[in-house]
């Protein structure tokens, strides 16, 4: 069996954390700017910034909940080789406070993306009549707010009792985490699937999906497992966890992308060939216009880039163990899975038409500027790797059949 003395390794960002800051600081100007200038020269309008304000969000929700079903599966399972990452996704999965301020100027200006809460569309329309209840602006904002609370309680729990670890090396605070991810992963779930309906899915009210909620949950491990290699290789590059993550961590990471990509498949083939299979008018629409127009193409795209692409790279072992091979097809999942939210939000609000835009970009730096600069901040003080984890040695030692 492999061993590993991890004493000769840095675990703390130190001096790299000004680094980080200055990146995620230059970030966010960069998005912030570029977001006013288009907004003044540029003409571009609040309906459209809030557009591409939706897809970003999501995007960072997305990558969040990534990391906190990640943290939660790893205690269900009491797995033994993720221990060494696990500070890395628990950063992540600890910023749902951050999301919640981030998601105010969707709430503010709902009307402006949601058609049904536009006052008096409801009265005309006899489908969105019977959904009243559920689509009332009041309501949304409270469910957005319970499922965020969930998340943040979920991540700031799990994040604070494995720091105090660090300190106390109490095995019964593993303990106490396995127990309560149980009911934390139901909680997670069911938070999940109603977020995905009412964040997503009701940008057309008329249509439905009750598998919906599990394709954007495989989207969200997705994109997760296609950054952590990124961040861990960083880290790695400026001499952190140089001897504590080896290749073979690094396969598991691959394997876990490769078994989330044909998830994601999975469910986007079945919702599709049931709903084609069906071809009810109030179903199929949201399809037609993912097949018109310039969306046709958009949609091909995502079909071959999120699926056949990363099937055929990823499937050789050795794929998943030689980083930089990994890394670049981690590089394109994350574009890919940005891709596949700008394909579920856009059609809705601009239909035969990609609308492409720098304000995408922009508002994509806006926030990879304030999530990173959070992440440092909460992290910047404190082992990225569980020092004290009873697991921990396991995981040192960890080889792949």
């Amino acid at each position: 069996m492999r061993t590993t003395d991890i004493s000769i390794d840095r675990h703390e960002l130190g001096g790299l954390a000004p680094l980080l800051l200055k990146l995620a600081g230059a970030s966010l100007v960069a998005g912030v700017a570029g977001i006013a200038l288009m907004a003044t020269v540029g003409g571009r309008g609040l309906d459209r910034i809030l557009q591409s304000w939706l897809v970003g969000f999501t995007f960072f929700l997305n990558l969040s909940l990534g990391a906190l079903f990640f943290v939660l599966l790893h205690h269900l399972t009491r797995a033994g080789w993720s221990v060494v990452v696990r500070r890395l996704a628990e950063g992540m999965a600890a910023l749902f406070p951050l999301l919640a301020l981030l998601a105010v100027p969707i709430v503010l200006w709902l009307p402006r993306l949601y058609r049904w809460a536009e006052p008096g569309v409801v009265v005309h329309d006899p489908i969105l009549a019977g959904k009243a209840g559920w689509l009332d602006p009041t309501f949304f904002t409270i469910r957005l707010g319970v499922y965020l609370l969930i998340w943040s309680v979920l991540g700031l729990y799990l994040f604070s009792r494995s720091v105090r670890q660090d300190a106390t090396g109490d095995p019964r605070l593993t303990v106490t985490m396995e127990k309560r991810s149980a009911p934390g992963m139901v909680l997670f779930a069911l938070a999940v699937n109603f977020c995905a309906f009412d964040l997503l899915m009701s940008l057309d009210p008329h249509w439905f999906s009750t598998i919906f909620g599990v394709y954007l949950f495989a989207g969200s491990v997705v994109v997760f497992f296609a950054v952590l290699p990124h961040l861990t290789h960083w880290l790695q590059h400026h001499e952190e966890l140089l001897h504590t993550v080896t290749v073979e961590h690094f396969h598991d990471m691959g394997k876990m992308l490769f078994a989330f990509v044909v998830f994601w498949a999975y469910i986007a083939f079945s919702q599709y060939m049931l709903i084609w299979y069906a071809n009810l008018p109030e179903e199929t629409e949201w399809f037609l216009r993912r097949q018109s127009g310039q969306w046709v193409w958009f949609s091909l795209f995502l079909a071959i880039g999120h699926f056949v692409i990363p099937f055929i790279l990823l499937l050789p072992r050795s794929s998943k163990r030689k980083i930089h091979r990994l890394l670049l097809v981690s590089a394109w999942m994350v574009l890919l899975h940005w891709v596949d939210i700008y394909w579920i939000v856009m059609p809705e609000l601009s239909p035969g038409r990609v609308p492409l835009d720098p304000l995408d970009l922009f508002v994509m730096l806006t926030m990879a500027g304030a999530y990173g600069t959070a992440w440092v901040l909460l992290l910047r003080r404190r082992s990225l790797v569980p020092a004290r984890d009873p697991r921990l040695a396991e995981s040192l030692a960890f080889e792949n059949a």
